[in-house]
């Protein structure tokens, strides 16, 4: 990550696309649009206002995660603001000093165009405030994918944020940066909707699921091995090399607290070495 100080920072907010994925999150997959004529006629039926409870967005999580990066020179949420699902979230915003873009869907339960306004928006102010070093996009949706590609290669460092499971991995690809936001601090994580399956014919082995993140952790010890032409590596520069790979990891999504903990739990991948103030890392024997 660059460095913040100085650092000037932009966000924008589809707000739609985070208040209905973090729905879907909570209560599995295309609930929101199961739910939404319910929603839409009335909002304070007992069992509908429970659910939307349920997965209520964490604003200040979203911010203040926008806000470690430098400072925040504006920030601004795009939705239908006369919707009741995001009606809730006003005082919060505004607040926070957000400033609500208002959008009308053009038909029923059609796209309020969001993501069009949101990309000519953020055009508009890189070219407007030269002075922007970070643009902090809040979606899920593959259409961002250019606007994440111009603003970097307008030198701007961009960052992602996403509801898991919802987010494009194009979008967080494309990205400098890509956080979940269901690991910034503060937001609790829902149990995902679980589906039973029977348990495997007897005689029958099960497979057991691959690991992306050892594939990853082996893929950049190599990279940044030969790169260095050194055995132990700076973990926190195999981290970088990481987030470079694969920018939507990230080792609390992946239910452990800190990277080194993420190591240790590849034992057959890696070995730590945490003997000095510098913890460092390398390939195990077998996989050299």
């Amino acid at each position: 990550m660059p460095e913040t100080q100085g650092a000037r920072v932009a966000v924008y907010l589809d707000f739609d696309n985070i208040v209905m994925s973090w729905y879907d999150r909570v209560h599995g997959r295309n609930s929101y649009q199961k739910d939404r004529p319910r929603i839409a006629d009335d909002p304070t039926d007992p069992e509908i206002a429970e659910r939307l409870a349920a997965a209520t967005i964490d604003v200040g999580a979203i911010i203040d995660y926008a806000a470690s990066f430098g400072t925040l020179v504006l920030t601004r949420a795009y939705a239908d603001w006369s919707s009741p699902v995001n009606a809730v979230y006003r005082s919060q915003l505004v607040a926070r000093a957000v400033d609500l873009v208002q959008l009308f869907p053009a038909a029923a339960y059609a796209k309020n165009g969001a993501d069009i306004r949101l990309a000519v928006d953020t055009v508009e102010d890189l070219f407007r405030l030269p002075d922007l070093t970070h643009v902090v996009i809040v979606a899920g949706d593959s259409d961002y994918v250019p606007l994440a590609q111009r603003s970097r290669r307008l030198g701007r460092y961009v960052i992602g944020v996403g509801v898991a499971g919802s987010t494009a991995k194009s979008l967080a690809a494309a990205c400098d940066e890509f956080e979940a936001y269901d690991s910034l601090p503060g937001v609790p994580a829902p149990v995902p909707a679980t589906t039973e399956k029977p348990d495997a014919a007897p005689g029958r082995s099960r497979r057991k699921a691959k690991d992306p993140g050892a594939d990853l952790l082996e893929r950049a010890l190599r990279l940044e091995s030969d790169k260095a032409d050194a055995e132990w590596q700076h973990a926190s520069i195999v981290k970088s090399l990481i987030k470079r790979l694969d920018p939507s990891f990230s080792e609390k999504a992946l239910g452990h607290k800190s990277f080194t903990d993420f190591i240790k739990a590849h034992p057959s991948v890696a070995e730590v070495d945490e003997s000095s103030n510098i913890v460092l890392i390398r390939l195990v024997p077998a996989k050299r």
